[in-house]
Order: structure tokens, then C-alpha cells, then sequence
């Protein structure tokens, strides 16, 4: 794990497209990090975030489960992983990492998630809504997908020099 986290990855660089690895130990220095990436969440006005985004390629994700009401409902899910899906539903998404980017992206309406906390206690939920999204969205980012990977085709072609303008370090 980095000690020092500069900034939110974004588009083009090669950690988002990385499959990352499990959390093995439970330790102090995970308990920072995660703080750390709660306090680049809130700092970015994010709704979640994922360790790569931060050029860590873990399998840890903070999410405000609030969606920006309250600093106080913090979830952190290590080692995520989907266990049922149900449903479809689309809705416009965004991401920290795509920045100026909004396009429908198409996902599981209900999910259920099985991860471990920071302490190293295994959970489990059933969620629905903008919560499943968040979640299916940060566990993508898990596996090196970004949410532009999950649009047609046709609007990636209408949003390449926008990505690439991005990939370029160019203000959208």
C-alpha cells in the first residue's frame, strides 16, 4: 500500500485498468488508507471510490452511503463480491475518474454483496436503488472496468476525443 495518496486517477491511466488483489491483512495501516480515501471521497464530492482510483490496486471501496446528506454513513467493503443479481434498470452515471462525463449505463436493479470491514468481519447485504449502483459500480472499477465501458459502442465512438482529452490531462 502507498503511504502518501496524491490525487484521483483519472481516465488513461494504466491502475484503473488493472485487476486488483485481495486484502490479505487487517492492520492499522489498512484503517488509515481507508480513512485516507474517505476524507479524497468527500474532498472530490464523490458518492464512492475505489482503491485504484487512488493508484492502489486492492480490493478495498468506500462508499457515503448517505449520498452526500451525512459524514456519518460510511461503508467500507473489502473484497467485495456479487452474489445474486436481479433486475435491470438504467440511470445516468458518472464517475471521479471520467470527470464531466454522464452517459445511462445499464446495471442490475438488486444485488447482494458479500465483503469483509476493515476490522476483518465478514458481512453481507441486500441492497437495491442508488446503493447496488454504487456498489456494482466500485466493484467494476475492482476489475479494471470503468463505467464508459459499459455503453453502447456507438457512444464511446461519440465520446472518444472527450476520453482521450481527458487520458491527455486536458480540463473537460
Amino acid at each position: 500500500m502507498n503511504d502518501i495518496i496524491e490525487k484521483v486517477r483519472v481516465y488513461g491511466d494504466p491502475v484503473l485498468r488493472k485487476k486488483t488483489d485481495p486484502v490479505t491483512v487487517f492492520d492499522k495501516e489498512l484503517s488509515e488508507l481507508v480513512e485516507n480515501m474517505v476524507d479524497i471521497m468527500f474532498e472530490y464530492k464523490g458518492i464512492g471510490l475505489a482503491a485504484p482510483q487512488v493508484g492502489i490496486s486492492e480490493k478495498i471501496i468506500t462508499i457515503d452511503a448517505s449520498f452526500g446528506e451525512s459524514v456519518d454513513d460510511i461503508m467500507v467493503l473489502i473484497n467485495p463480491e456479487i452474489l445474486h443479481v436481479e433486475g435491470e434498470v438504467s440511470m445516468e452515471e458518472g464517475c471521479l475518474s471520467v470527470p464531466g462525463v454522464w452517459e445511462e449505463v445499464v446495471r442490475p436493479e438488486k444485488v447482494t454483496v458479500h465483503y469483509t470491514d476493515v476490522n476483518g468481519e465478514e458481512h453481507k447485504i441486500d441492497t437495491d436503488g442508488m446503493l447496488a449502483r454504487v456498489i456494482q459500480h466500485e466493484i467494476d472499477h475492482l476489475e479494471g472496468i470503468l463505467f464508459v465501458d459499459r455503453i453502447s459502442s456507438v457512444k464511446r465512438t461519440f465520446l472518444a476525443k472527450t476520453l482521450k482529452s481527458i487520458a491527455e490531462g486536458e480540463t473537460v
